[in-house]
């Protein structure tokens, strides 16, 4: 489908908006055509007097009949400039809102995709289109899409008016206007491959300049200056090729259309003239003539402006719609469960998944239960499947095989917002909004009370620095809480945590990253966070799961060994060996 059309079916709530935008344009050009009429009358009443156009409706003395054009020549323009600007208003604004409201739409459908979207494309990717490719589409109706009416009935208007005055000179000044829009057309198609690969190309650069700026720190440590801006570099000049190969095409457009205007021209200025001479036609129908080819031909000139700016257009719309289009592999619906009504109780049955075809499973087999309101561990070695857990459990990827149960529900039958309500996650790796210490806290988390976030901060032993900061819980904590160390970075993901007191609980390697005085601090938040729910930890540090009522080895996928802690230490197996090889004992 045709990426204008893909555009006008999206906006239907807006197209009672384009067609009165449509027609203030089209009144626009009507206004616009006018006063060249109104010159050829002024010429008749100047030459012929009272035996004028003029004359002939009733105004025989040539001086009202300048009065009268005059007055009409007053109003012409009080309308057509009142018309340019009703219809500029209703295309900025339809282009603002339309704008504003494909991002918003386009942006929460990113959010529902599956977490394996994210794997295939790239983060630039998909902020040149949240951001350039719909800004482009602005750009096209903000200007664009009155010029190409306007030239449409601009050539109507006035082709009806060669035809009025004299139909041999209309058929001669009219020949070249088809082979302009057929240029037009022509090299409109041979444009639109091409600024395809340009929006192909600023995607694959914001990506680069993305994943830079987010990893500057390294830059700057492993002095990779030079090497990254070499990579970006590159980047910038593959799109900058992909925009010469464009632009050398958009180019000639011009220069072509001249050619046939001047041949336009050249016809009624010489044909016209020559009637005029042998008087086949008047002095003011020979003004209006020459005046209106003019009008006629020289605004298609615009056109290789008018067709560089909508083949532009049209390749961002397409990809916007493209991503608008991309269908949900997990879909939201299902059975709403309070997070009051769930118990906790988790069971993997016979779980397999592995994250693409070719790789080895990360799940094979999976099959454990963890009762309601107990305090369950996952440890073995990298690559283990430990992760894993944690995203089948919030629904990032759908199991291969197998299925998961919470409370003897199906996680796909349960609706997914109420499953991740119900869920406390504190990864490894922790988000910080760009917002203050309180409004972090209080994420997802509406109309808290501060008194509340307080509370949260004093169960993860934040509140002490938070208190220390300069604006206290106001204290802004920058991109991704760069403002902020690790260790209290991760205790503000706790308190988020304590703050949402979720029935179930999910931690992600959540003290590996921090010191020794820290993980005290945060074990202690811990130890109290899992009071009463049910909790999974995943953790390397396996002195962070000394005290959970059982505690399963992974390896390759799959149970190897599980217990208590004492249960697996005397067992003397593979847990026993990593809980040596952690304290310093001899293996």
């Amino acid at each position: 489908m045709h990426p204008l059309r893909r555009l006008f079916e999206y906006a239907k709530n807006y197209r009672a908006q384009v067609v009165i935008a449509s027609i203030y344009s089209v009144l626009n050009k009507l206004f616009d055509v006018l006063p060249e009429v109104l010159i050829g009358i002024a010429v008749d009443v100047v030459v012929n007097q009272k035996a004028s156009f003029v004359a002939s409706l009733g105004v025989v003395d040539p001086k009202d009949q300048l009065v009268l054009l005059a007055l009409l020549t007053v109003v012409i323009w009080v309308a057509e400039s009142l018309f340019e600007y009703l219809y500029s208003i209703r295309w900025r604004n339809l282009a603002q809102n339309l704008q504003h409201d494909m991002r918003m739409e386009a942006y929460r459908h990113v959010q529902k995709l599956e977490m394996a979207y994210f794997e295939r494309n790239r983060t630039g990717n998909l902020l040149a289109i949240l951001n350039e490719d719909i800004n482009q589409m602005e750009r096209f109706l903000n200007g664009g899409a009155n010029d190409l009416i306007q030239v449409f009935f601009g050539t109507l208007m006035i082709g009806a008016v060669f035809f009025f005055l004299t139909s041999d000179l209309a058929l001669l000044a009219l020949v070249p206007v088809p082979f302009i829009l057929y240029g037009a057309f022509w090299f409109q198609s041979r444009l639109a491959q091409r600024y395809t690969a340009v929006r192909d190309a600023a995607g694959a650069l914001a990506t680069r300049l993305n994943n830079n700026l987010t990893g500057i720190a390294t830059v700057k440590a492993y002095t990779a200056e030079d090497f990254e801006a070499e990579h970006i570099r590159r980047g910038s000049d593959a799109y900058r090729a992909r925009n010469s190969d464009a632009i050398r095409w958009s180019s000639a457009i011009t220069p072509i259309i001249r050619m046939a205007i001047l041949a336009g021209f050249a016809v009624t200025l010489l044909y016209g003239g020559f009637m005029a001479l042998n008087g086949e036609i008047g002095v003011g129908s020979f003004s209006v003539l020459v005046y209106l080819t003019q009008r006629l031909l020289w605004p298609m000139t615009r056109l290789a402006e008018m067709t560089d700016l909508y083949q532009r257009s049209m390749a961002s719309i397409h990809r916007v719609m493209n991503l608008l289009h991309t269908p949900l592999q997990i879909t939201y619906e299902g059975k709403h469960l309070p997070a009051g009504a769930v118990r906790g109780e988790l069971v993997f049955e016979q779980v397999h998944f592995r994250y693409a075809e070719g790789n080895a499973p990360a799940l094979d087999g999976l099959h454990v239960r963890i009762a309601a309101g107990a305090t369950v561990a996952f440890v073995g070695s990298t690559g283990g499947g430990k992760s894993t857990l944690a995203k089948l459990l919030l629904r990032f990827y759908e199991p291969q095989q197998g299925c998961i149960t919470l409370d003897g529900l199906p996680l796909g039958d349960i609706n997914l917002q109420d499953l991740r309500r119900a869920i406390g996650y504190v990864a490894q790796d922790t988000f910080l909004a760009d917002a203050t210490v309180a409004e972090n806290i209080a994420y997802g988390v509406t109309d808290t009370p501060r008194a509340a976030i307080i509370q949260a901060a004093q169960a993860a032993e934040a509140h002490e620095f938070v208190s220390a900061l300069p604006q206290g819980y106001d204290t802004e904590v920058g991109e991704r809480g760069m403002k902020l160390s690790g260790g209290q970075r991760q205790r503000l993901a706790l308190a988020r945590a304590i703050l949402k007191n979720p029935p179930i609980l999910i931690l992600d390697e959540a003290t590996s990253a921090v010191d020794n005085e820290t993980e005290a601090a945060i074990q202690r938040s811990l130890n109290r966070l899992v009071q009463g729910r049910t909790s999974v930890i995943i953790a390397h540090r396996l002195s962070t799961v000394r005290h959970a009522h059982c505690i399963h080895v992974l390896d390759h996928g799959g149970i190897v060994e599980s217990g208590t802690h004492e249960q697996l230490v005397a067992r003397d197996g593979a847990y026993a060996a990593l809980w040596r090889l952690q304290t310093g004992e001899r293996v």
